[in-house]
């Protein structure tokens, strides 16, 4: 696919969706076959939503070298034909990225989100070379996520430009480090779809972005699916309403349980309460209390998600 066939999939909600374990903490594909039937039901994998797994709140650190791609191709496979699937790559050297690459898109995945090699904090002619060298390799998408604050340098408009000629870099996943510096996607969101990553919707879509991404849309998609349709039809005092509306209901029991650990336990315990559990989270990250659990149940029942 070029990058024009590829903006038109890589766009609406990123939605990380939780990876699935057994009560002995081993991948349950079982499970992710279910999951991915039910999501897809619910509106997920479309042109409108990517159904991203091994993303951070999807556990993707902590799932070996030797799993993910079996839990690529059971959730392509659950999800039937033309089902719109990202797969999160760790950072890696370029040549062991495009190894990933190679694999993921093997198993049916139709793009890729793709972390800054910030092991190795590149400069910016660094990181041209690396995404040209894995666009060149590959035939789907990619979407860049600009994760500068593991300590290496953001990538910068001016680099994106340069990597206009990489055919299938078609997304970037944007935040900046400095606040004023956000609306610079102005520079580029014209070629590459601009994936806000920093809570501020309405104005990546002002300045021509074309997505928002989503943890907590694997346990009611018909949210964020919403908003983004809003976004895109320029309605957005309505989209931020809904979104104002979630962020004052959450916010509480959200603050409680990252106060306690890691906070995409939230996914796995939302999963639960809507009846479509994915098992714990791997240690030493612990599952939901059921004290919190059902304070977020009590929130879910009020803004109508059950």
């Amino acid at each position: 696919m070029n990058r024009e066939e590829l903006r038109k999939i890589m766009r609406g909600v990123s939605v990380a969706v939780p990876t699935p374990f057994d009560n002995n903490y081993a991948l349950d594909l079982a499970a992710a076959t279910d999951l991915t039937q039910w999501w897809v039901e619910q509106g997920l994998g479309t042109d409108k939503s990517m159904i991203k797994l091994c993303s951070a709140w999807g556990q993707g650190p902590d799932i070996r070298d030797t799993e993910w791609p079996d839990l690529v191709r059971t959730v392509v496979d659950a999800g039937g034909s033309g089902v719109n699937v990202m797969c999160g790559l760790k950072s890696k050297d370029t040549l062991r990225t495009i190894e990933d690459a190679k694999i993921a898109q093997d198993m049916g995945a139709n793009s890729l989100q793709i972390e800054l090699p910030y092991n190795h904090k590149p400069n910016q002619d660094q990181y041209v070379k690396h995404f040209t060298m894995i666009s060149d390799a590959i035939d789907i998408g990619i979407m860049i996520y600009n994760t500068y604050w593991f300590g290496c340098d953001s990538l910068e408009p001016e680099t994106l430009l340069r990597l206009k000629d990489a055919e299938h870099v078609a997304a970037i996943k944007w935040n900046y480090p400095d606040p004023d510096g956000y609306d610079k996607m102005k520079e580029f969101s014209d070629i590459f779809n601009v994936i806000d990553n920093s809570g501020q919707h309405v104005k990546c879509f002002k300045n021509g972005g074309a997505g928002i991404v989503s943890a907590f849309a694997p346990a009611y998609p018909a949210h964020d699916l919403r908003v983004a349709d809003l976004l895109a039809a320029g309605q957005y005092d309505e989209a931020e309403e809904m979104v104002k509306r979630e962020d004052e209901v959450f916010a509480p029991i959200f603050a409680k349980v990252s106060a306690t650990g890691g906070g995409y336990r939230l996914a796995k315990a939302m999963m639960n309460i809507v009846g479509h559990p994915s098992g714990p989270p791997r240690l030493p990250t612990e599952p939901v209390s059921p004290e919190h659990e059902g304070e977020l149940r009590e929130a879910m029942k009020k803004i109508g998600w059950v």
